[in-house]
Parts: structure tokens; C-alpha cells; sequence
């Protein structure tokens, strides 16, 4: 590596991968999906059965707050000590692998793993750092997740970062010359989630690849591309996927630097965290609204509330913020709220429900993809509204980073729940 890559945040890992399994029950989607549709996780179970699966290494966000989450997080070490004793990992040393992911819309997602340095990642709003959060991070959801990965001796990543790179010039390049590289696995993903192959680069390609990473980190052409006249820190990735699963590895390693002399952080395993690294700029990506589903409430009270919060609020208000509802089996409707503060409708929204949740215990919300599930969910109980979204530019998101920090919690979501990454690739993180 030259000066320059070696300097970079995001860098090839030691990578393990599954061996000596069925790849297609291996391989599960994120935690943090379906977190109202238990079901979907009751499938996923009896399919896997007894087969070895990354299911016995996550815990699906859905149970984090279940009667035996302490038992459960227990098992999960346990599981992945013993995966490790049995040698059901293949070891890639120091290796960027280029993936290549068919949705179940037939788009192909093209992806490159590799490890992110948390000491150039920040979550907080206003950063600096190369890596920021494209998000509000709630931080009542980091312990509970804290706890899962503490004494865990791997990791297993959802994150996908994104690169705004419009020349194509970092992850593209390697479609056309994957007869270079190794094939390291290729098949079907269960529930609708498509099919992945992927490829360990050469040498000679992660060089290559690493040196297009550390053009775009170039402070000038930065400035170049966003038109700046100052001399603002370089925003190199943004979050994309997986906000508080890199905050929460971001916590663990800070917890370990207070355990560890200072010249002993560069070779902490947990000083890094593995991603895989998309172009905002692919094909495939599409940016989704998230929304959401309030329970707990009634309804009209509830909407309302909505329309006090902010005087001048209507349904028959011509201009601002339009904020689309439904409810039950015919409730449905529109309240725009004139001259809104936030930029975005799904920020409008939000600062009414962090403070009408606060106030009603009984209340709670779930983030939800996909208008169809949304809609299903507020029309299949009496105490609950769906407040569904639209969706947001792929073209605002970086200079909206940049300039205004973090867009509010949940703005976009890069495809439907079941393109989401699935947990494939693994990597020690405890000596």
C-alpha cells in the first residue's frame, strides 16, 4: 500500500466465511427488519432448523425486548465460540471481496466488503469525520444492542456505507474483470431476497480499487464536486444501512480504549467494523421512504393532535408539508402543515411524534418499509394510524450531510426489507 491508502478508512479485513454449510440457510437478513412481523422470523426458523445459519448468531430486533434476551444473548456467544472451535469459518486474510447481489426485482446491487476504521467514523451531528451517520442516532437503542456485542468474539454486518461516486470509479470497474478473482460463493437467498456471488480481489485490484477510494478523499476534488467555497472536512462515506449497528461498534471500541493504553488502539480487532461500501450512484439503488405505524392510540386523537401541534394545520391547506394518513378500514386523509422549520415532511412528522409518544406511555411507533405492509398493519387494528411518506432524492443526501448535519431518524431506507443485506461474511472482532 502506498502512504495514501494506508491512511484510508476503509481498508481489506481478515474475512471469514462460512464452510461446510448449506450457504442458502447460512445466510439471513438483517436484524432490524420485520420487526412487526414475527412471522417472517418464525419462517425463517423452521426453515433453517438444525442446519448451521448466521440465525444463531443475531438476535432480530424484534426479540430485545423478550422475557429471555439475556439467555438468548448468552447462546449466541456460545454458538459463536463453538463455530469458531468447529472450524466452520474459512479464513481470508487481509481481503476485499467484490459482491454481486441480484434483487428479487432482477437489478444487480454491486458491493465491496471490507473493514472501516471507527476511529474516522462519528455519529454525531455536526462531525467532521470522514464517515458520518446520515441519521439521528437514538441513543436508547445502542445498549440494548451493546449488550449483544460485547463479548462477542465476531461480528456479522449489515452496515452498507455509501460512496458518492457519479464516475463509477471505485466498485464498478470490477464487474468486468471478475475472471481475475476468485469465486468465493454463489447462490440463492431465502424469502424473496434474490441472489449474491462474490470475489476475493487480487492484489493488484486492491490496489487499484484503494487508490480510487483515496481520488475521491482528495480534499480539492471534494470541494470540486459540492461546489464549496470553504474549506469543510471531507465527507468521504455516509451510512446508508445499518446507522446504529456501526454506532453500537463505535461504543464497544470506545469502552476498550478506556481498558487500553493508547499505543495499543491501532491493533484492538475492535478499533475496526466490517461494511460493505455501495455506490449511491448504482443502478439498483433506490431510495424508499420509511413509515410509520403509530399503536397504541386513537386514531382521531391522534390526528388531532397532529393538526394543533401546528397552527394552521389542515386538509385543506394548499401549501407545506403534506402528510398522508390512514387507519382502520376506510380512514384516510391528508394534513399539511404550513411553513414547516424542517426541510424534509418526514422531519414535520417526526418532531410531532417524539413528542406525542412522550407523553402517552401506551404509545409506540415501528418504522416500517414498504406502503403495502405500512397500510396492512393500521388497517388490521383499532389502535393504530399509518402515516405514509414520500420518498427522498438520492441526490439530496450528501450535500444535506455536508451542510446540515443528519437528516431526521429513519428518512430513507435503500430498497424494500427483503433487499436489505443479508448476514454473510464475518470477522473476529476479540483476540
Amino acid at each position: 500500500m502506498t502512504m495514501k491508502t494506508r491512511v484510508l478508512p476503509f481498508q481489506p479485513a481478515d474475512i471469514l466465511l462460512p464452510r461446510d454449510c448449506d450457504m442458502s440457510l447460512w445466510s439471513v437478513v438483517a436484524c432490524d427488519q420485520y420487526t412487526s412481523q414475527p412471522e417472517y422470523w418464525q419462517r425463517v426458523e423452521e426453515r433453517v432448523g438444525r442446519a448451521p445459519s448466521a440465525l444463531r448468531l443475531i438476535l432480530p430486533e424484534s426479540c430485545l425486548e423478550g422475557p429471555n434476551v439475556e439467555t438468548d444473548i448468552m447462546e449466541i456467544n456460545n454458538t459463536m465460540s463453538r463455530y469458531l472451535r468447529e472450524g466452520r469459518f474459512a479464513e481470508y486474510p487481509d481481503s476485499l471481496i467484490y459482491v454481486e447481489r441480484t434483487l428479487d426485482s432482477g437489478k444487480i446491487r454491486r458491493g465491496l466488503v471490507g473493514k472501516v476504521d471507527l476511529e474516522q467514523y462519528d455519529y454525531e451531528p455536526g462531525s467532521g469525520a470522514p464517515i458520518r451517520a446520515t441519521e439521528g442516532t437514538v441513543l436508547s437503542r445502542i445498549p440494548p444492542r451493546v449488550a449483544v456485542r460485547k463479548n462477542a468474539p465476531i461480528e456479522l454486518p449489515h452496515v452498507m456505507l455509501l460512496a458518492d461516486d457519479p464516475e463509477r470509479t471505485v466498485v464498478e470497474p470490477l464487474s468486468a474483470r471478475t475472471g481475475e478473482m476468485e469465486l468465493l460463493y454463489d447462490f440463492d437467498l431465502m424469502e424473496r431476497g434474490g441472489h449474491i456471488k462474490g470475489w476475493k480481489l487480487t492484489p493488484a485490484l486492491k490496489e487499484e480499487t484503494l487508490a480510487a477510494i483515496a481520488a475521491l478523499a482528495d480534499p480539492a476534488a471534494f470541494r470540486a464536486r459540492y461546489h464549496l467555497s470553504e474549506d469543510l472536512p471531507v465527507l468521504l462515506f455516509a451510512v446508508g444501512d445499518g446507522n446504529h449497528s456501526l454506532a453500537t461498534a463505535k461504543e464497544c471500541y470506545e469502552r476498550q480504549k478506556q481498558l487500553t493504553p493508547p499505543e495499543q488502539w491501532d491493533e484492538l480487532p475492535a478499533r475496526y467494523a466490517l461494511v460493505e461500501l455501495v455506490n449511491l450512484h448504482d443502478d439498483s439503488l433506490e431510495f424508499e421512504p420509511i413509515h410509520r405505524v403509530v399503536f397504541g392510540v386513537k386514531p382521531e386523537e391522534l390526528l388531532d393532535a397532529l393538526a394543533a401541534y401546528y397552527p394552521g394545520a389542515g386538509p385543506d391547506v394548499a401549501e407545506g408539508h403534506r402528510l398522508t394518513y390512514c387507519y382502520g378500514r376506510w380512514g384516510r386523509g391528508e394534513i399539511t402543515v404550513p411553513h414547516p422549520r424542517a426541510q424534509l415532511p418526514v422531519g414535520t412528522l417526526q418532531t410531532f411524534l417524539d413528542e406525542y409518544i412522550a407523553g402517552h406511555p401506551k404509545a409506540r411507533i415501528d418504522y416500517i418499509h414498504g406502503e403495502d405492509v405500512a397500510r396492512e398493519l393500521a388497517g388490521s387494528r383499532e389502535d393504530a394510524v399509518a402515516f405514509l411518506l414520500p420518498g427522498m432524492g438520492k441526490g439530496e443526501l450528501f450535500p444535506t450531510v455536508i451542510h446540515d448535519g443528519v437528516l431526521p431518524r429513519k428518512t430513507f431506507s435503500m430498497g424494500e426489507a427483503h433487499d436489505k443485506r443479508f448476514y454473510l461474511e464475518a470477522r473476529r472482532i476479540r483476540e
